[in-house]
């Protein structure tokens, strides 16, 4: 039986350019797609979308007043979720990026404490860094949890106005002081009476979330719940 010419293109493109696992690097089947079967089975959840006490929500108390906070997978190095993110950040994979966000989604539209979520807004990046790396990391989260939830991404509200330098290796102090006055808000009224998740890709400190949280909360009668990808393990 003579094969279409397509499957046959497909295949020669495959042993030229083989698709890899996002998550581990394994070579992934013709069935699979982003993320190997495997890995999205061991993804390390952590579940705490499910609990408003849970160890990431409580970086903020007594800081700032959200409604939620969750991350929805433990973060640890040479891990799945690091590798996933390094792919999306490093690498130009957005559709690891977008992966992800649906598989944030995917949990949060089973808690109570993330239904009518009005706006998503992603944590932004400074111009000059979006000029860098073509993209903010954390749009592509939103845009792949567009997919799954009936909610508007937002990216033209909240701005960065200062280009901060790297938060990598900061001290907490150190990390909120580098970010506490660099956001906007454009148009306060947008928010005005309305549920508008803030997402990033890691929640380490807290600083950068925090930063966006207070800029949000300018908006009258806002509730700002948040929602990351990871988290290190707490």
């Amino acid at each position: 039986m003579k094969l279409p010419k397509l499957t046959l293109i497909d295949d020669l493109l495959s042993l030229l350019y083989p698709q890899v696992c996002a998550a581990c690097g394994t070579l992934l089947f013709k069935h699979e797609e982003i993320v190997c079967l495997s890995c999205r089975v061991l993804l390390p959840k952590t579940g705490y979308e499910m609990d408003d006490n849970n160890p990431v929500s409580r970086i903020f108390w007594g800081r700032i007043p959200f409604h939620a906070v969750s991350a929805c997978y433990f973060f640890s190095k040479q891990g799945k979720i690091q590798h996933l993110i390094h792919e999306l950040k490093y690498k130009k994979n957005t559709e690891a990026g977008l992966f992800l966000g649906e598989e944030i989604a995917k949990e949060l539209i089973h808690s109570d404490l993330y239904q009518n979520i009005d706006f998503i807004v992603p944590v932004p990046l400074h111009p000059k860094k979006i000029q860098i790396r073509g993209y903010n990391q954390s749009e592509i989260l939103g845009r792949g949890m567009t997919k799954i939830m009936q909610s508007k991404l937002i990216t033209s509200n909240l701005t960065r106005a200062v280009a901060s330098s790297t938060q990598t290796k900061k001290s907490r102090f150190a990390r909120w002081e580098n970010v506490k006055d660099i956001f906007v808000l454009n148009r306060p009224d947008e928010f005005a009476g309305k549920h508008v998740l803030l997402i990033d890709d890691v929640i380490t400190t807290g600083s950068t979330i925090e930063a966006c949280g207070r800029m949000l909360m300018q908006s009258p009668e806002i509730k700002v719940s948040v929602a990351a990808a990871a988290c290190a393990v707490l």
